[in-house]
């Protein structure tokens, strides 16, 4: 119970930190704080700098010239898969360097992400008692061409908002196998002293997006090894409940040994996004210790 209360705080501190520093260290003017994990920090930071060039560029040239700018995929406004786009206090899109440049000229108020959320519309309500804000939806990143969850803040700059939004990756159900079958390859074929610090090394090719490799013993109970957190290594995990109190490690080691190997669901903290996630483990026994890797969705 001793370790189970101060490996919750550890946690708790944890995410606790990674907010306060998310809170308001890249947001422009007005714009609300979200606390984000270390990987969002990072997309969040590349997509505020992007924005707040932008602003400036509108607020020191014609709309004219700056909608011209922000819509040429060959210009300084577009970086991989982000982009600006802007959109007037009339529903109407003057510019993009995204996909999206094929809705330029055209009302927009009525567009539709992937799950039906009419998100220009959501953000013309924001921004009509606020100067900057964020919204959340589902649109195509032309980087990986798959639909993924978008992030997007703008800043209003007269009668426009000016957007640039960022994905945070999120790994599948077959990636987090991939990786599993790469970690039990390894393990069994160079032993648990060099597999184990490969695991737990952040730059060691099994830290992957918002996944990584965990190794529990099967007797102790014990971490061999945790890619987000190894200072957690030699910790007895097995009195340890997710947020609604699953004992989710127990069976974990009760499905190893009876099958070899499963899925266990529960509900964890997503390193990427610092957000309390469904999260769906694989795992699979290799001798005395069972490995796992997960994938998060959305709640």
């Amino acid at each position: 119970m001793r370790f189970k209360q101060s490996f919750l705080l550890i946690l708790s501190l944890a995410a606790a930190s990674v907010a306060h520093a998310a809170a308001d260290e890249y947001m422009p003017l007005n714009t609300p704080s979200i606390p984000k994990g270390s990987i969002e920090r990072s997309e969040a930071k590349l997509a505020n700098s992007l924005l707040n060039r932008a602003v400036e560029y509108l607020q020191t040239n014609s709309p004219e010239d700056s909608f011209k700018a922000f819509s040429d995929r060959s210009g300084k406004f577009v970086s991989n898969e982000y982009y600006v786009y802007v959109v007037g206090l009339d529903g109407v899109m003057y510019a993009s360097g995204g996909a999206s440049s094929s809705f330029i000229g055209l009302n927009v108020l009525d567009l539709r992400d992937a799950s039906g959320n009419e998100f220009i519309r959501e953000m013309l309500d924001i921004a009509e008692h606020n100067d900057a804000g964020v919204i959340v939806y589902h649109w195509l990143n032309s980087t990986d061409n798959r639909l993924e969850i978008k992030t997007t803040q703008f800043h209003k700059v007269g009668n426009y908002l000016v957007c640039v939004g960022y994905y945070v990756p999120r790994a599948s159900m077959e990636e987090a196998k991939a990786l599993l079958d790469r970690a039990v390859y390894l393990l069994k074929k160079s032993g648990g002293q060099i597999a184990f610090k490969e695991f737990n090394d952040p730059k060691g090719g099994f830290v992957i997006k918002d996944e990584y490799v965990f190794a529990i013993g099967l007797d102790d109970g014990k971490y061999r090894a945790s890619g987000a957190a190894p200072f957690l290594t030699g910790k007895d995990v097995r009195e340890l409940t997710d947020a609604v109190g699953k004992p989710l490690f127990k069976e974990m080691i009760a499905l190893a040994r009876q099958k070899g190997g499963g899925t266990i669901d529960y509900v964890w903290r997503n390193p990427a996004t610092n957000a309390i996630e469904n999260k769906h483990t694989l795992i699979q026994r290799v001798g005395d210790v069972l490995l796992g890797v997960g994938y998060y969705t959305r709640n």
